[in-house]
């Protein structure tokens, strides 16, 4: 008959005694990682001396809609400079799909305007003794944004 089942409850007695008179030729039982870990001990003892064997089993559920191809390619996309949204349009993935996939990708808030390089440049020009407005007129950056790029 059944081999192998698939159960959702937790392994009690009685429900252990019910699956092996309804299915006396069961070999395994696979059920989900979180009722796999609260099943007592001397339960998957006493199942596995009776030859049943008892594994949790990863990734049950709605299967993933975009493979590692398309992740490769919003990667890939995304290293290039793409917005979200132009990715979304030269993908023909939908903008609320493409955010999930590039989550950990991308980095909160606003891009940075400038670079550490420019900052090292005005710290430097600020120890050799230039005052924030020679700084200023000298890389073309507003006095305020020399001022909290000293202060960064």
């Amino acid at each position: 008959m059944v081999e192998e089942i698939y159960v959702s409850q937790p392994l009690t007695i009685q429900r252990i005694m019910e699956l092996l008179e309804q299915h006396p030729d069961l070999v395994k039982i696979k059920c989900p990682p979180s009722l796999y870990a609260r099943t007592s001990s001397r339960y998957l003892g006493a199942l596995e001396n009776l030859g049943v064997v008892v594994e949790p089993e990863k990734r049950r559920g709605r299967p993933a809609k975009y493979g590692d191809e398309e992740v490769k390619k919003i990667d890939e996309l995304l290293s290039q400079g793409k917005t979200p949204r132009e990715i979304a349009r030269l993908t023909g993935i939908p903008l609320k799909s493409v955010y999930p996939l590039i989550q950990k990708n991308l980095s909160p808030g606003r891009p940075r305007k400038y670079d550490a390089e420019t900052v090292d440049r005005v710290k430097k020009l600020r120890k050799s003794g230039k005052s924030a407005r020679e700084i200023s007129e000298q890389l073309l950056i507003p006095l305020r944004s020399v001022y909290f790029l000293l202060n960064r």
